[in-house]
């Protein structure tokens, strides 16, 4: 018997703006300049929030913080692509979606110095708390999916990783069940060539990360991570593809995160100063600010404005965060929905004396 080929798959990788600021005019969304401006506002605000919560760690006005330096393409172009009535379901170094979503820096702050009331979202932001165990919110997204389908809602599910949490179970199993119910899922994978310290060649054999969703029966697709036009575009077909009940996608953004995995690590142990040096020839702000400087939009006096502003708001939120005051009651109050008898006793116990 002859050997027939059963099957032959695929994965593009899409880049729209170069390392240098240079559009590809074929690919060229022709955005509008709000959205533009926008695009940058929010990248320019999260790296002043993130700055500043490194400052803040670093003198012990916050816990361990993991940072956004380098990645601010993928957070801020996917959550401009959503919809506001899909839901998100981030991690860790995806927090500053709530702040798109509608919180203020302060009330995110208050997350990060260690309050639980940092954590509490209206349900009308569509967002789920920040998973801190890696990959279990892709198993999350694909049942909050699969709710949403039998509830007759066409939303999306946005759900977060790095290069790391594909080496778990959970992120296999969520794919599977994905393409086997075509759920409306939109996996959102960060290449940063890291899990912590391992670097991505002894994660997989894989080329690709994006070619994993090819065994699972659905469409993987990789993009330049510090490219936000590209980010954005990739991430609004998959998310409007989802909504209209054609499935899954699963996008792997390449990119580098150049801070450390959180402030209890030091990178310089693991990598080197000319993978570093590579990829801040990359940045993502700067090649977009190259970019709108092209079209017209970016000056040197709008820049300068725009710190400013920045500036003042993180400031704000910090100032709020740490004048918080929060009711030690709440530890006994949300261990479950209703207070058991036993915590009740225990509450009135602690708060007796």
């Amino acid at each position: 018997m002859p050997v027939t080929k059963v099957f032959e798959g695929k994965v593009d990788y899409i880049q729209i703006l170069d390392k240098d600021g240079k559009i590809d005019s074929a690919l060229d969304p022709k955005l509008p300049s709000e959205l533009l401006e926008k695009m940058y506002r929010y990248m320019v605000l999260a790296r002043a929030w993130d700055k500043k919560n490194l400052v803040l760690q670093r003198t012990g006005r916050m816990y361990t913080y993991a940072p956004v330096e380098g990645q601010e393409a993928i957070v801020i172009g996917s959550g401009l692509a959503a919809a506001p009535t899909d839901w998100v379901f981030p991690t860790y170094r995806e927090t500053f979606l709530y702040h798109m979503r509608g919180a203020s820096l302060g009330e995110l702050n208050v997350g990060w110095m260690g309050w639980e009331d940092g954590l509490k979202i209206d349900q009308k932001m569509c967002c789920f708390p920040l998973a801190i165990p890696i990959a279990t919110q892709f198993a999350h997204a694909v049942g909050g999916a699969y709710a949403l389908k039998l509830r007759g809602i066409n939303s999306a599910a946005l759900v977060y990783g790095g290069d790391g949490s594909t080496s778990e179970g959970d992120f296999h199993d969520a794919l599977n069940f994905a393409g086997v119910w075509n759920s409306g899922v939109v996996f959102v994978v960060s290449n940063n060539q890291f899990a912590i310290s391992v670097p991505r060649k002894w994660q997989t054999k894989s080329e690709t990360i994006a070619q994993k969703a090819l065994a699972y029966g659905f469409k993987g697709v990789q993009v330049d991570g510090n490219d936000i036009l590209a980010v954005y575009s990739v991430i609004k077909e998959a998310a409007n593809k989802a909504r209209e009940g054609h499935g899954p996608t699963l996008i792997e953004a390449i990119t580098f995160r150049m801070g450390p995995h959180t402030t209890a690590d030091d990178p310089k142990k693991y990598r080197s100063e000319e993978e570093v040096a590579y990829w801040r020839e990359r940045d993502p702000i700067t090649r977009f600010q190259i970019y709108l400087k092209g079209k017209g939009i970016w000056t040197q006096e709008y820049e300068q404005k725009l710190q400013t502003e920045c500036s003042a708001l993180v400031e704000e939120g910090v100032a709020k965060a740490e004048g918080f005051k929060a009711d030690p009651k709440n530890i006994f109050k949300f261990v479950f929905k209703d207070m058991t008898k036993d915590l009740e006793e225990q509450m009135n116990e602690c708060f007796s004396q």
